[in-house]
C-alpha cells in the first residue's frame, strides 16, 4: 500500500494532497477515482497470496510488481522523476518510508488475516497525530486528542489480549500490519514537510522506494532468476495486471484527494474496509467476531475524525 493511498497505504502507499479551491472541479470524476482507488486496495491483496501460491515470496513479488508499474508510468512521467531543488533528500527518506511500509502491508496481507492487519494499519491516524506533533509542531487540539483516545480504545478492543495478557498484535503478520501504519503516517507527515510535489515525482519514487525496500530480501539470496523461470504465462500476465492496479489505484487516490473535501474522501476510502471485508470472507473464508468488529469501528471512527481535523485546515 503505497502513501499515495488513504488509509491506505499508501503505498504509499495507502500521501494526501490539501483540496485547493478546485475542489468543486468535476465532483463525480473526483468520487469514481477515489472509489476505484478504494476497490483497489481493498482487493490486491488477493493477487499477492495468488503469486504467492505460484512460487512468488511477497518480497519478489513486491519488487517485481512495482518495477511493472514504475515502467507503466515511466514514459508519462519520466521529466518529473527529478525533484524540486533542495528536496531529494527529504524525497527519498519519504521513498524509502514509503517502501518498507508498502512491503510491510504486503507480507502481511499474504500471511495474516485481512481485515486485522487492516484494521491495525487503520490506525495510522493515530501515528500521524503524534509524528505531526514531533515533526511539524502542530498541536493536536480537541479532536486530535479524540483520534488518539478512539485509535487506541478500538485498538485495545480489537486486540484485547488472551488470558488477561496485554492488548498486542497476534503473530508476525500482525506486527507488520500494524508497523505498515506507522510507516504510512510518518511517510505522509514527511510528504506534508517536503510541500507540493508533482503526482509524477511523488509516485515514481514511491514506486522506486518500494523497489528499494524490498531488493535485498527479493533478491538478494540469489534465487529469484530461478523462481522466474518457473512461472507460467498466467501468472507473468498477474504480475502485469497487479502492477497495472497499482497505477490506477495511485493515480486515482492522487485525483481524487485534490479534487475533493477531505472529509468526503475520507468517507469514501473507507469502504476500502468493505472491499477487503467482503473479498476476504468470500475468497479466503475468512470472518471477524464481535470483539474485532467494536474495536474495527472504534478505529474507523477515529479515522472519520481525521476528516474532519483536515476540512478544519484546509
Amino acid at each position: 500500500m503505497s502513501t499515495s493511498q488513504s488509509p491506505t497505504p499508501i503505498s504509499s502507499s495507502h500521501s494526501s494532497p490539501t483540496p485547493s479551491a478546485a475542489a468543486a472541479a468535476a465532483p463525480w470524476l473526483a468520487r469514481g477515482a477515489l472509489l476505484t482507488a478504494a476497490f483497489s486496495w481493498g482487493v490486491i491483496w488477493y493477487p499477492y497470496r495468488l503469486l504467492e501460491q505460484a512460487g512468488l515470496s511477497g518480497s519478489l513479488a513486491s519488487w517485481l510488481t512495482y518495477l511493472l508499474a514504475a515502467l507503466l508510468v515511466l514514459p508519462f512521467y519520466f521529466r518529473q522523476l527529478r525533484p524540486p531543488a533542495g528536496k531529494w533528500r527529504m524525497l527519498l527518506l519519504m521513498a524509502l518510508v514509503s517502501g518498507g511500509t508498502n512491503l510491510a502491508y504486503v507480507l502481511a496481507v499474504i500471511s495474516g488475516e485481512v481485515m486485522r492487519v487492516m484494521l491495525l494499519f487503520y490506525l495510522a491516524p493515530l501515528w500521524t497525530v503524534l509524528f505531526a506533533r514531533l515533526i511539524l509542531g502542530e498541536r493536536p487540539g480537541g479532536l486530535g486528542y479524540l483520534v488518539v483516545a478512539l485509535s487506541l480504545a478500538g485498538a485495545t478492543v480489537m486486540l484485547g489480549g488472551a488470558e488477561g495478557g496485554p492488548p498486542l498484535p497476534a503473530g508476525f503478520a500482525e506486527w507488520l500490519g500494524l508497523l505498515a501504519g506507522i510507516g504510512f503516517a510518518l511517510a505522509n507527515v514527511l510528504t506534508r514537510r517536503i510541500g507540493d510535489i508533482p503526482l509524477g515525482t511523488r509516485s515514481l519514487w514511491v514506486f522506486l522506494g518500494v523497489m528499494a525496500a524490498s531488493w535485498w530480501p527479493a533478491l538478494g539470496g540469489g534465487g529469484a532468476l530461478p523462481v522466474l523461470g518457473t512461472l507460467s504465462g498466467m501468472d507473468w500476465l498477474l504480475l502485469w495486471l497487479t502492477g497495472l492496479g497499482l497505477v490506477v489505484a495511485t493515480l486515482s487516490v492522487q485525483y481524487g484527494l485534490a479534487h475533493a473535501p477531505a472529509n468526503q474522501a475520507v468517507i469514501i476510502l473507507l469502504t476500502e474496509l468493505i472491499w477487503a471485508a467482503a473479498s476476504s470472507w468470500w475468497l479466503a473464508g475468512e470472518s471477524m467476531g464481535p470483539r474485532e468488529w467494536l474495536g474495527g469501528a472504534m478505529i474507523v471512527a477515529a479515522t472519520l475524525l481525521t476528516g474532519k481535523m483536515e476540512a478544519k485546515s484546509g
